[in-house]
């Protein structure tokens, strides 16, 4: 007991709307609760893909309604989803906690990330944001010098990088509340993407893999645990077909052999496997762990769950 656990929630934990969020995050605070009586010290990153897209969608449409008003940025729309998903998170693991009896503070941290400027993932944007657009809209935003794809039978949406994460800003800030036992939420949508400028922070126009940040981050603090909750209790192989195989403890390497199979969909599995690699393979007291958000705790337990070791 007493062990630091990163805790990456995924897109099932926050719902699509205001609503849905009000309720999703109520099970994701009674995970979260589960393992504070069972004494661990817990950090908690999460998604934003579905937030941080409403809010651009609505900052442009405010721009547009207002010609006076530019379009929001990607990095103030990313600082935007981090606060408000973080005030529904902490104020409803709060409220989950005392009706347990448990009085332990929680803050959200707006969290800053890194990224090279160079990293070739600027030249080759994968990443869907936004609304769907006519072609006229999509011709528009090609001239502005932003990327657009066609979702066939859809429309088109534009399309931003996803570097990889170098330096997490706010690590100290982040450790330091750990440590004074207060429970984290950092590093929401894997980090506002930022450049660095001499002594200036300026935002990028990207978004960053949250599992991959997570990743990071659980080894920048010193944690035993990386805690991976999706909408599945185990990774499996040949997903969805009549030769699915559940994973229980498996190692790096045969994670990595896996991955080069191509076993795990690029937009779902394959970022919390390469995740979970990256953070087991950093030490051999590490260990990282894929399961549902139902099941976290008998995860942490051994109970259920994919377990990756070094």
């Amino acid at each position: 007991m007493g062990k630091k656990i990163v805790v990456a929630l995924g897109h099932s934990a926050l719902g699509k709307t205001f609503p849905e969020q009000k309720e999703a995050v109520k099970n994701a605070a009674s995970a979260i609760a589960d393992l504070v009586e069972a004494k661990y010290d817990i950090v908690i990153t999460h998604s934003n893909g579905t937030q941080v897209g409403m809010i651009h969608s609505a900052m442009r449409e405010y721009s547009r309604l207002e010609p006076t008003n530019t379009v929001a940025p990607m990095s103030i729309c990313s600082a935007m989803s981090q606060g408000y998903i973080g005030y529904d998170l902490q104020n409803e693991i709060r409220t989950e906690l005392l009706n347990r009896g448990i009085y332990k503070p929680v803050s959200t941290i707006i969290t800053q990330v890194r990224v090279d400027p160079f990293d070739t993932a600027f030249s080759y944007p994968t990443k869907e944001i936004g609304r769907y657009m006519t072609a006229e809209e999509a011709k528009a935003e090609e001239e502005k010098g932003n990327h657009v794809v066609e979702i066939e039978g859809k429309g088109y949406k534009r399309v931003i990088a996803a570097p990889r994460p170098m330096e997490i800003y706010e690590t100290d800030a982040i450790k330091t509340l750990m440590d004074a036992g207060q429970i984290v939420i950092a590093a929401g949508g894997g980090g506002i993407p930022v450049l660095q400028q001499g002594t200036r922070l300026k935002g990028a126009s990207a978004v960053i893999e949250k599992d991959v940040t997570s990743s990071c981050l659980a080894e920048e603090l010193g944690a035993d645990v990386l805690l991976l909750l999706t909408g599945v209790e185990k990774v499996c192989l040949n997903f969805g077909t009549d030769n699915e195989q559940p994973l229980d403890t498996i190692s790096v390497e045969d994670a990595t052999k896996y991955i080069a199979d191509k076993q795990f969909n690029e937009g779902g599995m394959l970022p919390k496997v390469e995740a979970a690699v990256s953070f087991a393979s950093s030490s051999k007291e590490h260990k990282a762990i894929i399961t549902s958000i139902d099941t976290a705790l008998d995860g942490i337990l051994g109970k259920t769950g994919t377990v990756i070791t070094c």
